[in-house]
Order: C-alpha cells, then structure tokens, then sequence
C-alpha cells in the first residue's frame, strides 16, 4: 500500500476507534502513524489496539508506526464544598496545601512545587486559562491572589504557570509505569510531555534508550526558550497548540508554529503539528473553513505530519476526518506553489559528508526528474538527512530493520519497506530497482537515485550517491 502524499497523518485511537474494523478502517484512509494516548484508557486497552495494529501490518506489508502519548504531570486543583463555585474579579483568593474543600474564598491546590517556584505577580491560569489569578503573596504552602478574570470553576479543574520554569519532571511515577509498559510492547515513538528544557528529553533518554525514539511536546513557554537544545536531543518534535495556547497569547501561536516548524527543518528532525486541527469534526461530518485553512497551512510549511486527538479517538466521525485531512494534503501538495514555497524555506546543509550527499540528492533529483530518490538505511539516518532536503521526488526507504521502518512512517515524503541485508554495492542497486518497480514507484527505463552509507550497517555513515537506470 503507497500513499501518493508526502505529509504524513497522526490519528489517536480512542473509545471510537478501537476495534479491529475501525482501526483497519482508518488506515486504509490514509493513517501513517497511530497515538496510544495514555491519559485516558487501561494498559490493557492499548495492548488490545497495538496488537491490532501488528495484524494490520502483517496483512498489508507496509510499516505502521505507533506512538505512545504518556500523559507528564497534571497540575490540578482540590475539590470544593457542593463541586463548584463563582470567583468574582477583583476578589481575594487563597490557594493552599490544606485538602479541606474549597470555597469562593480559598482552594487546596497539592502542588508544592508550585509554591516554591512563585513570585510576586506571577499569573496563574485555571480552567485551561477561563479564570486568571496575580499572585499578591506567597510562601512555601500558601499563595493569596487577587482574581484578574473571575467565573465559575469546579473541582479538579487544571492550573497553568506559564511564566515559571517548574522544578518538575515530566515523567511521573505513573508515566514511569506507563513507558516500561509500551516499550515492552514495542512502540515506535514516546511523545514526552511537560518538556521544558533540554534537560528533560536527557532523562527520558536514560530510561528509554534506544528502544523507542523521543519526540519532544511543546506546550510550555519555557520550552521555547530553550527551543534549540531541545531539539538538538529529541528525534522528533510535536507543537503542542493546546497548552500552549493556554499558557500564551493565542495570537502569538502561528508565529511560534512556525518558529518551531522551520527549526526542526533545518535539524532534520520529524515535526507533526497537533491540537484541535479538525476540532469541529468530533461532532460534525465536515470540518469548518477556518480548520481546513489550519491544516493546510501547516502542510504549506512542510511539517512531517498533522495529528487527530478528540476527531479520532472520541468524535462521531474519526473516518470522515481522517479522509478529509488526506485530501486537504493532496491538494496542497498538488499546488505548485506549495513546491516553490518548500524549496523557498529550505535550510542550508551542514558541513557533513552525509549532508553533502543528500544535499547533491536534491539537486540530481531537480535536474534528472527520477522516478524516486532510494536510500538505503539500517539506522533511519540516511532517511531522515534525504528527507530533510525535501526532494521533488519520493524517497523509497529501504531497510532491513522493521524498527526503523515503523519509526519512518513519522517521516515526510518516506515510503520505508523491509528488505533483505545486502553485502555489496552491486548487490544494493539490484535490490533499489527491484524495489522501486515492486512498489509502484519505477518503470523500465526509469532512473533511481540510490543513496547510502559505506560499509553497511553503521548509522551515521552516508557518503555514497548513484544513479541507476530500472532494466528495461
């Protein structure tokens, strides 16, 4: 099964999606890659879902990647006598560590780690930013606020701080429990949430190793201002436009979307645009013009991919959905100007061997028009730099490594498919062309662009450019 786009669709199976004919029914729309959102469901539910998946695979013969979404650290209120209260602008409120039920006056908030990072006019986001509280005092149980915006607020209602970097990890002792599980399943990819610098994707690393690859949310404005290092460590990024949009001014999201978009261009790293893309279509069978507009902005930019949470997992019409995100791709890939304004973004190569070669890639592939570029990869590597060039071309991943194949479907413009160890460069360019013309992507007569590293097997080695001509 080919997909005739390059921008890649992130779907999240839910209580909508989770048996074997709709899981089957989304990815023959169109899903790449699936989201096991570990905020909601049982262990054993995504168990269920990712062994569906492994069928699905099995049966089609094309990579799926999965991606498990733990859920980091909730920060929420207590509860409050009768579940629910109004705050009044201009009142004074107390947040503190004291469980008692709240009331218009006061509120536990168990968080000490909130307190201790507080300052004096610090503002204080509830509800997903509805009610906003200034910090009048504080110390290291209690902090006394004056209600900026009031409104009516219930129990366990979330708090947001964005002007503080937390002293917080991002994984939980839940989260710990969650990863150990989903890498003994074999997940693909480990979305990390509450990233706020680069520290963070450090420690993931040293649970996780190299049995999964790190693909960094930002959600946080502190993350951003380490935006840099972060995705230096990470393998792949996901702007996270919920939180974010909470914890900063709405209007200043596209900006930072596309701040974000075009740093990972430039590292070479898999970027996927999230929250609230096709939000309408939860409950509607057509997505307003405005979400249309939203998606195909983010494809305009390059991104790797574009994600479904609610539409998918919770929504009346998770096919729906997926189908019209295919389609919005298809068009705007199919609009030369989307070509020009990719090619007008593109980064520089870095000084490296591997860059030099995929950067001569693009060019062979501008001049020649190849039916596809090849490369062959063990570790993802070569993939991922050709990728990053953003050739006119498809790239046609040849692997003999099922992980990476599956950590690939994450990847723009890659078709990845598995293939037998090769021993020499004969042996490659044979296998590059019978693969090409097996997939659909060659004909007899065709040229290939066959890119590699030498000697086989080590990551990190690209340094081999071929072009190769399918036998007639």
């Amino acid at each position: 099964m080919r997909r005739n786009r390059r921008a890649r669709i992130v779907a999240t199976l839910g209580p909508a999606s989770s048996d074997e004919a709709a899981v089957r029914a989304l990815f023959e729309r169109g899903v790449d890659v699936f989201r096991l959102n570990f905020s909601h469901g049982t262990q054993s539910d995504h168990a269920r879902r990712l062994e569906t998946i492994r069928a699905l695979e099995q049966e089609f013969g094309r990579p799926i990647g999965v991606l498990l979404d733990l859920q980091g650290p909730k920060l929420r209120l207590g509860t409050f006598d009768g579940g629910r209260v109004q705050l009044e602008a201009g009142a004074r409120f107390r947040l503190d560590m004291d469980r008692t039920p709240g009331d218009a006056r006061r509120a536990p908030l168990p968080h000490p780690e909130i307190f201790a990072a507080l300052q004096d006019g610090t503002e204080l986001l509830l509800d997903d930013g509805k009610l906003r509280l200034r910090v009048e005092r504080h110390g290291a149980d209690f902090a006394e606020t004056t209600v900026l915006v009031g409104g009516p607020i219930s129990d366990r209602k979330g708090v947001n701080v964005p002007s503080v970097l937390l002293p917080l990890s991002p994984l939980t002792p839940k989260d710990r429990d969650d990863l150990d599980f989903g890498l003994a399943l074999g997940v693909d990819w480990v979305a990390l949430s509450f990233v706020q610098r680069p520290e963070d994707i450090e420690e993931a690393r040293a649970l996780i190793g190299s049995r999964a690859w790190i693909m960094a949310k930002l959600e946080k404005p502190a993350a951003i201002e380490h935006l840099e290092g972060i995705v230096a460590l990470s393998d792949g990024i996901m702007v996270a436009r919920g939180d974010l949009g909470v914890e900063l001014p709405p209007e200043q999201v596209p900006q930072l979307q596309r701040r974000i978009v075009r740093a990972c261009r430039q590292a070479g790293k898999p970027v996927v645009v999230a929250t609230q893309m096709l939000e309408s279509m939860i409950a509607a069978p057509v997505p307003t013009r405005a979400e249309v507009s939203d998606v195909a902005t983010a494809v305009y930019d390059g991104v790797d991919a574009v994600m479904l949470s609610a539409e998918s997992a919770s929504g009346k019409y998770p096919l729906e959905a997926v189908a019209m995100m295919d389609r919005i791709i298809a068009r705007v890939e199919a609009d030369p100007s989307y070509r020009s304004g990719i090619d007008a973004t593109h980064a520089a190569a870095q000084a490296t061997t591997a860059d030099a070669v995929c950067a001569s890639l693009r060019d062979v592939a501008a001049l020649l028009a190849p039916a596809a570029t090849v490369t062959y990869t063990s570790s993802g590597f070569t993939s991922l730099r050709a990728a990053r060039e953003r050739p006119a071309v498809p790239i046609l991943s040849l692997t003999p490594d099922i992980v990476g194949a599956r950590r690939m479907a994450m990847v723009w413009g890659v078709h990845a498919v598995l293939v037998d160890d090769v021993h020499d460069v004969a042996e490659m360019i044979e296998c590059a062309c019978r693969t090409a013309r097996t997939e659909g992507f060659a004909n007899p007569g065709d040229h290939v662009v066959v890119v590699a590293g030498l000697p086989f097997g080590q990551s990190g080695t690209t340094n081999l450019l071929h072009v190769a001509r399918i036998p007639r």
